[in-house]
């Protein structure tokens, strides 16, 4: 799908494991826009993907949720929905929705535990960062959770890179 309003996307390569490739850019870039049109969100809007190792994202793991290991994604979103708005009110003109940080050392070991392509796991961490800057938190309730992890399968069926039956991740 064609995105209507504007995106920029800011990337950041903090590390050196792993090439970084213009086609795992695009594919980033699709995952995010397709995040966008399933949630119908409608404002020009900008997202910075910054990529790193383990140990870059166990230290901001450390550093920011006290948790002294490394993770996959971290996601820092800059709004707070809070329920009043469906989108937060634009001030200017490009809405700066927050940062998504991917470990790809971390991406290549769970494709391998998971059976799937380097590249369906970088995208599926940035679907899921993407939610969670839209405002969802699996972490809430087991709801939220399964809703969470149902609009990630829809994204992933988007750009064609559909979750096989029984892969939960």
């Amino acid at each position: 799908m064609k995105r209507k309003m504007k995106l920029k996307i800011y990337f950041e390569n903090e590390q050196d494991k792993i090439a970084l490739t213009y086609k795992l850019k695009m594919l980033v870039r699709e995952s995010i826009e397709a995040s966008l049109d399933l949630e119908n969100y409608q404002n020009p809007c900008e997202v910075s993907v910054t990529f790193t190792d383990n140990d870059g994202i166990h230290e901001l793991n450390k550093k920011f949720r006290q948790i002294d290991r490394p993770t996959d994604v971290l996601s820092f979103p800059l709004f707070d929905f809070d329920g009043e708005y469906e989108e937060p009110p634009v001030d200017e003109m490009m809405n700066m929705l927050g940062d998504i940080v991917i470990s790809l050392e971390k991406a290549k070991e769970q494709a391998e535990e998971f059976g799937h392509s380097f590249e369906r796991e970088v995208a599926f961490l940035t679907a899921h960062s993407m939610l969670h800057l839209l405002g969802y938190d699996h972490e809430l309730s087991e709801d939220d959770d399964i809703e969470m992890r149902e609009k990630q399968n829809i994204v992933m069926d988007m750009i064609g890179l559909s979750v096989k039956q029984g892969d939960t991740e």
